[in-house]
């Protein structure tokens, strides 16, 4: 079998890329409210008058939070595609995948935090 390379390469993992992308706004309440927050934040953050820097990382964490919300979705998804059945570990996974999430966000709210005290101590 021959591998695919090159641009041909580049254009099918686009192409996958927007498969999962769509995948997860069918599927997944949770990125579907990311995505709407981050339509809502990312012009914001344009508009307010931060630094550079601060704008960077205000997008950036926005972004961080769907990209770790969708490894979550491929692990939950792995795991629910294993057995229905409990175990240990699946749990475990789920959890850990969530807790990424979480983290995520935390980190997105205080950049934000930060960046609009700043803005409004001026």
């Amino acid at each position: 079998m021959q591998k695919n390379t090159g641009i041909k390469r580049i254009i099918l993992a686009a192409g996958y890329s927007i498969l999962g992308i769509k995948a997860a706004v069918k599927h997944e309440a949770a990125f579907r409210q990311e995505l709407l927050l981050a339509i809502i934040l990312i012009p914001l953050a344009f508009w307010l008058d931060v630094e550079p820097s601060q704008r960077v990382l205000m997008v950036a964490t926005l972004f961080l939070v769907m990209i770790v919300e969708l490894l979550n979705s491929a692990i939950e998804a792995i795991v629910d595609r294993i057995g229905p059945e409990k175990h240990e570990l699946s749990g475990r996974a789920k959890d850990l995948g969530s807790a990424a999430v979480m983290g995520s966000l935390i980190l997105s709210v205080y950049i934000w935090g930060e960046s609009l005290w700043a803005l409004w101590s001026k």
